[in-house]
């Protein structure tokens, strides 16, 4: 019986993998090298030591994104029922996709994602892996940071009470992700571990749960009708229907929807990143921690969703916090709700920074060890390029657009799908096999969801309608 050898962490792109039949035993980390004496993991990196509940905070962080703000808006075009269905097959085809990471990973030893490129596809594959984690984390960085950059002066303006105060410098939207950027993401960047960010992680879902009880709460004090949209209700003729809640709906919008929620469980660069740190990591561990980050955030998504549809029906914008704001502007508890949202995503940032730089390090210095300058470097760089982008840029949308529709299918569905058929060795699972088969269609459905995507935005740019396809 030939075992797979790993003479150092790096020496490994053009090597033979020759492993035993059987995958790992899930309470096994890695294959053992030849000789008499069993070796503890040969894994890439250090010895972990995240806790399974920071990892949990982490990994649901990376998940949550400012989509959840547009579930209610996907519910109206879809109703109660067609929604759910859809958030349920997405949640589980996210937990699927996650297996097909850990099983390649486990095999092979190796969990960096782009090292899962190098024993797929070689130099390219690592290349590929690292640009498409790249564009679709600094996408991500930059919808939070235009987040702050609209939402925060509004928030100060409405604490402050000033109806001039949007003349002043700590209202310009500018100013503030600057301020934001150094005083709170920066440091939080610099952290060497993503572990450490488990608190902050934990406090970014806090303000989450808020603004879900914040919706709960505000459903059962919203009377409906509501006379504030009335123009908004061309369609409506009575009260009634404009006040019923529709299970299954089917228009334009709908077939918009489904990236949408599909986008909403992009969690993928981090997963494995947190499994490096995770202490005692085996495959079913970090399995169960992805399988309750999901599962938690269907939950929250879900009841974000249709307790916002039910408090405005179709009178249900994109974006939930603006519905809001048309019934009251001046409410306290979504002012407060808004300000969580802020800390939420502004605590989000550096959670998605990491991936990209962990990509950046594999792709240049892939020999060289951890050195301050280098990670430091690398997180200044990053912050100041996203905070160039989303100052001077005022509108980006469409390439934001492009970007999700390219980079969250190849993340949830094609490179998780690939690197399983091409890494998992033949004698031990055929190509006929059913689990590759299940690869198989599983990345077709990834190409499929990207010309989908591809194909909604052309119909935006031809029709003028511009739609937020990101969802993350």
């Amino acid at each position: 019986m030939e075992l797979q050898k790993f003479p150092n962490s790096n020496h490994h792109h053009d090597a033979p993998v020759s492993v035993e039949a059987g995958i790992p035993s899930e309470k096994t980390n890695f294959l053992q090298l030849k000789g008499d004496e069993p070796k503890r993991a040969q894994f890439t990196d250090f010895e972990g030591k995240t806790s399974f509940g920071m990892s949990v905070f982490n990994l649901s962080n990376a998940i949550m994104g400012s989509g959840i703000l547009g579930l209610s808006y996907a519910m109206s075009n879809t109703g109660i029922v067609l929604f759910l269905i859809l958030l349920m097959c997405i949640a589980f085809l996210s937990c699927y996709s996650i297996h097909l990471l850990l099983c390649s990973a486990g095999v092979v030893g190796i969990r960096a994602y782009e090292q899962l490129g190098v024993r797929a596809f070689g130099h390219p594959g690592k290349i590929m892996a690292a640009l498409i984690i790249t564009l679709h984390n600094i996408g991500a960085m930059s919808s939070y940071l235009f987040i702050v950059k609209y939402e925060l002066p509004l928030v100060i303006q409405a604490f402050l009470d000033e109806a001039s105060s949007l003349d002043n410098w700590y209202m310009n939207g500018n100013y503030l992700i600057i301020i934001v950027t150094v005083c709170i993401i920066l440091p939080l960047a610099l952290m060497k571990h993503l572990g450490y960010l488990g608190y902050t992680s934990g406090f970014s879902l806090t303000c989450m749960l808020f603004f879900l009880i914040a919706v709960i709460y505000k459903k059962f004090n919203i009377a409906c009708p509501l006379e504030v949209f009335g123009n908004f209700s061309e369609t409506s003729t009575t009260a009634d229907e404009t006040c019923t809640p529709k299970y299954v709906t089917i228009n334009q919008e709908t077939a918009y929807t489904i990236p949408i929620l599909a986008f909403a469980f992009v969690c993928h660069p981090e997963v494995l990143p947190i499994y490096t740190e995770l202490s005692n990591p085996t495959k079913r561990r970090m399995q169960n921690i992805g399988n309750v980050s999901i599962l938690g955030m269907f939950t929250m998504y879900f009841f974000t969703a249709i307790f916002g549809y039910l408090t405005f029906y179709d009178n249900t914008e994109a974006e939930l916090l603006h519905t809001y704001s048309k019934v009251d502007l001046l409410d306290t508890l979504i002012l407060c709700v808004r300000l969580a949202v802020l800390v939420a995503v502004t605590l989000t940032v550096p959670v998605v920074l990491f991936p990209i730089r962990r990509a950046l390090l594999q792709l240049l210095f892939p020999e060289k060890p951890f050195h301050w300058i280098r990670h430091t470097a690398i997180a200044v760089c990053l912050l100041f390029a996203v905070n160039l982008l989303v100052i001077f840029v005022p509108n980006i949308r469409d390439i934001f657009g492009i970007i999700g529709a390219t980079t969250a299918p190849s993340l949830i569905f094609i490179l998780p799908g690939l690197f399983y058929i091409r890494i998992i060795p033949t004698d031990q699972e055929p190509m006929k096999s059913r689990p590759k088969i299940q690869a198989a269609c599983f990345t077709a459905l990834g190409f499929i969801f990207m010309t989908m995507s591809l194909t909604f935005i052309g119909i935006d740019w031809t029709s003028g309608e511009k739609r937020n396809l990101g969802g993350h």
